[in-house]
C-alpha cells in the first residue's frame, strides 16, 4: 500500500468561473456532471499557478494525471450567469497519487463538494509513475 503524506489546509486555491448556457440542463440549472468539469478546470489552473503545465509535464517528464475516483455531494443548484468560486485543497500526497478536496460556491453558499483522487501515469503505457519531484516539493512546502 502506498504511504501518504497529509497536507495542510493552508494550501487552498480558488478559481472563479461564470455559468454559461451550455452548462445548464433543460430545467435551467447547472447539469450535475458539469461540476466535475468545473473541478477539472480548477485543478488545471491550480497546477498552472504552482508552475506546472500539464502538456509540458506530459512532453518533458513523460507523466500525466488521470482521475482514479470521485465522490461528489450536490447541495444547492446553480443557474445561468452565476459567478462561482471553485476551490482545490490538496489533502494527501503519495508517490503516485494524491487526494484533493474541492468545493463549488456562489458567494458564501456551498453548492457542491467532492473528493477527487488523481494518479500519475505514463502517457504511453497508462501505468503508474512517480509524481514529478518538483510537484511533490511544491506541495510539501509549508505556506
Amino acid at each position: 500500500m502506498e504511504s501518504k503524506q497529509l497536507l495542510t489546509s493552508e494550501q487552498l486555491f480558488t478559481w472563479g468561473l461564470r455559468v454559461y448556457w451550455e452548462d445548464t440542463d433543460a430545467g435551467g440549472i447547472v447539469f450535475y456532471a458539469n461540476y466535475l468539469k468545473f473541478f477539472e478546470r480548477a485543478r488545471t489552473e491550480w497546477l498552472r499557478a504552482l508552475g506546472f503545465e500539464q502538456q509540458r509535464m506530459k512532453q518533458e517528464q513523460d507523466a500525466m494525471f488521470v482521475v482514479g475516483s470521485t465522490s461528489v455531494r450536490y447541495l444547492s443548484p446553480s443557474r445561468l450567469d452565476d459567478c462561482l468560486q471553485i476551490t482545490v485543497e490538496p489533502r494527501e500526497l503519495g508517490r503516485v497519487s494524491m487526494t484533493l478536496f474541492q468545493q463549488a460556491r456562489r458567494g458564501e453558499q456551498l453548492l457542491a463538494e467532492g473528493e477527487i483522487r488523481i494518479g500519475c501515469v505514463s502517457p504511453a503505457t497508462l501505468k503508474p509513475v512517480r509524481i514529478p519531484a518538483a510537484i511533490v516539493a511544491a506541495l510539501s512546502k509549508s505556506p
